[in-house]
């Protein structure tokens, strides 16, 4: 009983860095990545649609991401996603068949803007973790079958591998902060 609540929850952490990572992803270094679009909806016919199910990316060259959407009647509401999503900073060209995305030189404010961003998508990263060891603990007091010591000892397994988890998403962090401020 012990070893599943650990597990799961061992689990679940993972998860979490691995989303954090994913988001982090999400927030260009200057550079096009088809990753930055990965999570941008669009409204299409009615309800939010991911882009990447609307569209195929293609990166010419290290600044530009070219996208065709697989349905040419979703290129205005692509372009209107793309503007509007505060974290990309970029300005489409749509010429009636494809949608150009160039990413700009990155200022030092705009760095900094993102790392903010980073940061914010981190701790909520550190929020689910603690959210999990939470539920864990609750799980293991649930346990009445088991002596105090047994859950004790796993409690203090579960707080070790909280710390673990949150110390890979700082180190993703780290990571990600060091290449948004690299010129």
């Amino acid at each position: 009983m012990i070893s599943d609540v650990l597990a799961s929850a061992k689990e679940k952490m993972a998860q979490s860095i691995e989303v954090a990572k994913a988001d982090f992803q999400t927030v260009s270094a200057g550079r096009a990545n088809p990753a930055l679009f990965q999570k941008l909806l669009v409204e299409y016919y009615g309800s939010p649609t991911p882009l990447v199910q609307l569209a195929g990316f293609q990166q010419p060259d290290a600044r530009t991401l070219v996208i065709t959407p697989f349905d040419k009647s979703a290129l205005k509401d692509i372009e209107r996603a793309i503007v509007a999503a505060p974290h990309l900073g970029v300005s489409p060209s749509n010429d009636g068949a494809i949608i150009r995305v160039v990413m700009p030189e990155l200022t030092e404010e705009r760095r900094r803007d993102y790392v903010k961003i980073v940061k914010d998508k981190a701790e909520q990263a550190r929020v689910a973790v603690r959210n999990i060891r939470r539920q864990a603990l609750s799980d293991l007091d649930k346990l009445t079958e088991v002596g105090d010591d047994e859950v004790a000892r796993a409690g203090k397994e579960l707080e070790a591998a909280t710390k673990q988890a949150v110390d890979g998403i700082d180190d993703a962090l780290k990571k990600k902060e060091s290449e948004l401020l690299e010129v």
